[in-house]
């Protein structure tokens, strides 16, 4: 995918989601990925300075960030690989999770219309009461 653009035709949006959802289930990748955020491109070595992990940690975290495409390597100076956020995949998910909400709201919204009409009908004991 190239950098910052809306999904278009090819990768699937649940694979894409999924890889950015793995990612952000470790604590560690989520502090890389808000110490990057905050401080804006770094390499393993300043984070390492900054999280209370080692260098080579932070490498295996950054690999797995670069694989589901939230971070994204650019060579430097010296050699120096420095690591830049790439916000299009986390659209991705955030697109994936808003559709999810609306195939849930549609038939949550049903559920309540139907208790609340079944709670106003005559006669009807409400749940609370039972």
């Amino acid at each position: 995918m190239p950098p910052d653009t809306q999904p278009g035709p090819g990768p699937d949006v649940e694979v894409v989601a999924e890889q950015v959802f793995t990612a952000l289930a470790d604590p560690t990748r989520r502090a890389i990925l808000a110490a990057l955020a905050a401080q804006g491109p770094a390499t393993a070595t300043d984070l390492a300075g900054r999280l209370p992990v080692t260098r080579q940690a932070i490498a295996k975290h950054l690999v797995l960030l670069a694989e589901a495409g939230l971070v994204r390597a650019e060579p430097g100076e010296r050699r120096r690989v420095r690591y830049r956020l790439r916000s299009a995949p986390m659209r991705v998910a955030q697109q994936f999770l808003a559709a999810l909400a609306r195939d849930w709201d549609g038939p949550l919204d049903a559920l309540k219309d139907h208790l609340d009409r079944t709670a106003r009908e005559p006669g009807s004991t409400p749940i609370h009461e039972t």
